[in-house]
């Protein structure tokens, strides 16, 4: 049996009345499978999702829903190498999760 992970939607709720997501640029840290990415994405203006598991990124891309394609990116990558290849990039907030 499939564990089920806040099926009452507390997070969604939470996030929800700490963050308007409307236009900003989010980076998600220690994504996984994008269980939490999609609670929020179609509010963002882009997100950069990373996670350091690649099975975990190609299952988050696969389940990607079509609507996201263009505006939400899946990046295999810790957070420290992150920083140093993604120098440019910046966010207006960054998440992470159940990554601690």
């Amino acid at each position: 049996m499939a564990i089920i992970k806040d099926p009452e939607s507390n997070e969604t709720s939470i996030l929800d009345r700490m963050v308007d997501f409307k236009d900003l640029r989010v980076l998600e840290i220690g994504c996984g499978e994008g269980r939490l990415t999609w609670r929020y994405a179609d509010k963002a203006a882009q997100v950069t999702a990373i996670d350091p598991d690649g099975k975990d990124i190609e299952t988050a891309r696969a389940n990607m829903p079509e609507k996201l394609k263009g505006r939400v990116r899946f990046v295999k990558s810790t957070i420290d190498d992150f920083a140093r290849s993604y120098s440019d990039r910046r966010f207006d907030i960054a998440i992470f999760g159940w990554s601690l």
